[in-house]
């Protein structure tokens, strides 16, 4: 009995070192491809939707999505079509986990690409939080993509190049949030 006990503890051990394993490297992945995962509050994602006005049957675009939230809430709260576009294939399967979980998985989509292989043409919203670097390489992306009247959310970090877009500034202690219509 001791030693089925013994090898219980060690596989269980052993699972908890792979799993924080297979977390860091999803970390580490998700810098090197351009911006580190950080989950953005409840707090903070009801003050960022408190400054649109999305409407149903809209299409709302998180480049980055790491695990979902802002997505799920979108579509729950506001009944649009989510989608989320994350290179971490870890962080599309949580999202896709967490989806499953809350009911939201028939509404949204989470698609592992790279942000820059994904079409923005029929983006109605498009929510980023992104490094300043990487949003700077978005730019032609933008410019060339995304339609007129589509209201484009930084969290975090303004859009160099796009101040006569800017439409609001929700301002916060850590991250503020900016609104600029194309």
């Amino acid at each position: 009995m001791t030693v089925y006990i013994y090898f219980l503890l060690l596989l269980a051990e052993a699972l908890v070192l792979l799993g924080v394993a297979v977390y860091g490297f999803g970390l580490i992945f998700s810098s090197l491809k351009g911006a580190p995962y950080v989950p953005t509050s409840k707090k903070q994602l009801e003050k960022i939707f408190k400054n649109i006005s999305l409407k149903k049957d809209d299409v709302f675009v998180e480049l980055g999505s790491g695990d979902g939230r802002l997505v799920r809430y979108a579509i729950t709260k506001y009944k649009v079509q989510g989608i989320g576009i994350e290179i971490n294939p870890l962080l599309v399967w949580w999202s896709q986990l967490l989806a499953k979980r809350d009911g939201s998985i028939r509404k949204v989509q989470f698609i592992r690409k790279n942000i820059f292989d994904y079409s923005l043409t029929k983006v109605d919203y498009l929510y980023i939080f992104l490094m300043p670097e990487l949003i700077q390489k978005l730019l032609p992306k933008f410019k060339k993509e995304l339609k007129k009247g589509v209201i484009i959310i930084s969290h975090g970090f303004k859009i160099i190049g796009f101040e006569k877009k800017l439409i609001h500034t929700e301002p916060d202690k850590t991250f503020s949030t900016y609104y600029y219509k194309i």
